[in-house]
């Protein structure tokens, strides 16, 4: 069984110049423009009593992201944001002036004509494109890497996207979406990922996944916590693990939460770069194995590494099994607790915790991360069951 890696962050800070996208104005707009949808409705947050009380922490939240738009999903946040605020930029406004009801109309429509949105995608962030263009009355063409599993295709397909499945990995799918958005007249690449030279949208991206975050605070207070002492929060590319790193950092400037990145281990792209603790980038790449497909990418995204760098307490690689643990027991709760249905990219920070505070061999990361009795510790399960027929091997056993 491959064990669990993990570093303390001491890599050298930058003026942290990207910090400030994840401003309080900026995650505001961004919610205020989900929530013109018919379709919004706030997710849950499942307080785990009984299970904080098993792990030995104070409190235990998990926000669970399988009701987001009835997407299973907290992907289409993101995408949904940056088309908007694309839009928004090529005629001229705000998009605090584009809410559902203008950006779905035929005057909309008129004035700003149709463009194609290309991405790549393991499933969900291709998902939430695909969807938001189908109601936006705008075009979707999706490139997902080899290993893709026909529900995750068909997802994406119903939503009258053009859709294949490529002979290559995550990251190199990305540089295809690039190359066919530039040989396509309007066309248009919608990649939560940043590059040099490619900052802007994802920098939208990211403010669309501020909604969860904003969303998981508003809840916490409401249950009478003023604000976690740890986040646990998984990254593929990065954007939003930076997303939510960037909105606690704006939130509580004086006080701010420790935060725990967690990655697949097949694809730790992070993970290495901050082992380097030089803060230089280091890709992973090759097919990227893993259960957590959504985690299965190479190639950190620039922007949010920047405020990774220069906030972030630990960072974690953690095996397949990790995940699976995570998914079981929040599958199978204590009497009381909520049941949250989560996917492997989604419940692999759960599975941290749980091994972090019950496995001995942990006890040194457990110290580092001060993680006791007064800990009040906030996760997002950012997918439920994407694929239904892998979440019940896996949770049954077979």
């Amino acid at each position: 069984m491959n064990d669990i890696l993990w570093v303390e962050n001491t890599m050298p800070k930058t003026e942290d110049k990207n910090l400030e996208i994840m401003a309080l104005e900026n995650v505001r707009k961004a919610r205020a423009f989900h929530e013109s949808f018919p379709q919004y409705t706030r997710t849950p947050l499942a307080k785990l009593e009984r299970m904080a009380t098993y792990l030995g922490i104070k409190e235990l939240y998990v926000k669970d992201e399988s009701y987001r738009f009835g997407l299973n999903a907290f992907k289409v946040l993101g995408g949904s944001f940056a088309m908007a605020r694309y839009i928004a930029k090529q005629i001229g406004k705000d998009v605090s002036e584009l809410p559902y009801r203008v950006l779905t109309s035929d005057a909309l429509r008129e004035e700003f004509g149709q463009a194609t949105f290309f991405t790549a995608t393991d499933g969900n962030h291709g998902r939430g494109v695909a969807w938001s263009a189908n109601i936006l009355k705008q075009k979707a063409v999706v490139f997902m890497p080899k290993g893709t599993t026909k529900t995750r295709f068909d997802n994406i397909e119903r939503e009258n996207a053009t859709v294949t499945i490529e002979n290559a990995n995550y990251d190199e799918c990305v540089r295809m979406a690039a190359e066919a958005a530039e040989n396509t007249k309007n066309g248009v690449v919608v990649q939560d990922t940043a590059w040099d030279g490619y900052e802007e949208i994802p920098s939208w991206i990211m403010q669309g996944y501020g909604t969860m975050a904003d969303e998981a605070n508003g809840q916490m207070e409401a249950y009478g916590c003023e604000c976690p002492t740890h986040v646990f929060v998984q990254a593929g590319v990065g954007s939003l693990a930076g997303a939510v790193q960037g909105y606690f950092a704006n939130r509580y400037p004086e006080n701010p939460p420790m935060v725990i990145v967690v990655e697949a281990q097949a694809a730790d792209c992070l993970y290495r770069s901050a082992a380097s603790h030089d803060g230089s980038i280091h890709i992973v790449d090759g097919d990227m194995e893993t259960i957590m497909a959504g985690l299965a990418c190479g190639e950190p995204n620039t922007i949010s590494w920047d405020i990774l760098r220069n906030h972030v307490k630990v960072f974690t690689s953690c095996p397949d099994w990790v995940a699976e643990r995570g998914m079981k027991m929040l599958a199978a709760p204590f009497r009381g607790d909520p049941q949250v249905i989560s996917g492997e990219s989604g419940a692999v920070p759960f599975g941290l915790l749980a091994c972090i505070m019950k496995m001995k061999r942990y006890r040194d990361l457990r110290d580092v991360l001060k993680l006791d009795e007064n800990s009040r510790v906030l996760l997002f399960s950012t997918e439920g069951d994407t694929d239904p027929n892998r979440f019940k091997d896996i949770i049954w056993d077979m």
